[in-house]
């Protein structure tokens, strides 16, 4: 039968390498049956890998990870862009999923198409006047009130299947003692702030249906066993 890379990962740079070298991934395990660098959770850890979750190590610790790569790189994005589950684009394959899922159209356009909500707009707006903020103050600027909590998290994922807004960092908050305050907060820009227009003049360059084949033969590649029904889904969102 035939296997698709085998990825040694044990530790962060080895993570790295990998993920450069694979294009994008799940952000923990392929219970999805596409692709997972690290093809297990915190329940699931073989006893003979160094990687362990939630221990806080920079090094070994996948969850540590997913802000570190946007800390000290510029070639990763991470966000919620597989499933609606959180997961990895590099910068190589970021055009062919841009091409695949926006084919071109700005986010105006894709508003005044209908096919982006009024909740999203409110929250995409607050995001692109300013050059990054946390989700608090997504919610504070924009207006969110706490009964609206469901709708907000609904439409800021919406945003990043579409890949409109991406994840660039994460604020701790301080108390007035300047002790931390509660968990750190992602951090939002708009994928335009994050990459830049070089970027995506690449991405309108490559037809959509182009796209959608790159990717699925890279899927294949990495996992030849990928759930057929499931890749088209994995690729458009």
């Amino acid at each position: 039968m035939q296997k698709g890379p085998d990825y040694m990962i044990q530790n962060y740079e080895n993570f790295c390498t990998a993920l450069l070298d694979a294009g994008f991934s799940m952000f923990s395990g392929n219970h999805e049956g596409i692709f997972g660098l690290i093809p297990f959770d915190w329940n699931e850890e073989p006893v003979d890998s160094p990687i362990r979750w939630h221990t806080g190590s920079p090094d070994t610790d996948p969850w540590m990870w997913r802000m570190r790569v946007l800390d000290e790189r510029r070639d990763i994005a991470y966000a919620k862009v597989f499933f609606r589950k959180a997961g990895y684009i590099t910068k190589k394959w970021y055009p062919y999923f841009l091409a695949a899922r926006r084919e071109g159209f700005s986010f105006e356009d894709a508003y005044f198409d209908g096919s982006v909500s009024q909740v999203a707009k409110r929250i995409y707006d607050t995001v692109s006047a300013h050059e990054r903020l946390p989700v608090h103050e997504i919610k504070r600027l924009a207006g969110f009130s706490r009964e609206e909590k469901s709708k907000f998290d609904r439409a800021l994922t919406e945003l990043q299947m579409k890949l409109y807004l991406t994840v660039c960092g994460e604020h701790q908050r301080l108390s007035q003692m300047g002790l931390p305050h509660s968990l750190p907060s992602a951090t939002f820009c708009t994928t335009e702030a994050f990459w830049g227009e070089e970027l995506f003049h690449r991405a309108d360059e490559i037809p959509a249906a182009d796209a959608i084949q790159a990717i699925t033969d890279r899927v294949f590649t990495l996992n030849p066993a990928a759930d057929e029904k499931k890749v088209l889904k994995f690729i458009l969102g």
